[in-house]
């Protein structure tokens, strides 16, 4: 597959590149992106969520009434889950939701993503970023002039750039990665991912050997 290498007014440079079918053009693995995505969203959770229990609500343990002789089930607390302000019953506890993935096992998910990306022409390419201070009405244009204003961005830069960083982290639909930072989630998560020459040739050598 090739694209049209463009510049940052949005015109085509006159260069073509051909993308690696090492990384752009294998078969996807759809459940190796499924559980490459579960483990990341199970990553995000913060495994907090805690209610309490007949032992730890703070009440009075007296009998509320005789045993016998009423007519109804015999009531020993008013910490018993059957009454309001009661403890809960199997009621959620603090628990890890992480789990492991096999290195390998990720790298084919993240390379089946990129691979997906590449079949449904959602892949872009620019020479670079030229910005010479962080503004973010100035990188909108930028998003502007390469048609990519309205949907969901993931550009992804060789190493971190500061600029870029800045200047886009305002923008509601714009995400930027490092090459060696990316996931599948933000991957599949994309309208277009947006390379620029050099994360291009940086992806290219962390996958092609894969």
């Amino acid at each position: 597959m090739e694209l049209s290498v463009l510049n940052s007014t949005g015109q085509d440079t006159g260069r073509k590149v051909t993308l690696s079918d090492a990384v752009f053009g294998i078969e996807p693995n759809t459940h190796a992106m499924y559980l490459d995505v579960k483990q990341y969203l199970a990553n995000q959770r913060q495994g907090t969520h805690k209610s309490k229990e007949r032992n730890e609500v703070s009440g009075t343990t007296k009998k509320l009434k005789k045993q016998k002789g009423t007519g109804g089930a015999r009531a020993g607390s008013m910490k018993s889950p059957v009454f309001i302000g009661g403890g809960r019953v199997f009621g959620p506890r603090p628990r890890n939701y992480s789990f492991k993935l096999n290195k390998k096992l990720k790298n084919i998910a993240r390379l089946s993503a990129l691979s997906t990306l590449a079949r449904n022409n959602k892949v872009a390419l620019v020479d670079a970023f030229t910005i010479e201070a962080p503004k973010t009405s100035a990188f909108a244009g930028i998003l502007t002039n390469l048609k990519v204003a309205e949907r969901k961005t993931l550009i992804v830069t060789a190493q971190k750039d500061e600029k870029v960083y800045l200047s886009s982290r305002n923008l509601q639909k714009v995400k930027v990665a490092e090459a060696a930072n990316l996931n599948t989630y933000d991957l599949l998560n994309a309208d277009t991912l947006l390379l620029t020459e050099d994360s291009l040739k940086t992806l290219e050598q962390l996958y092609s050997a894969e």
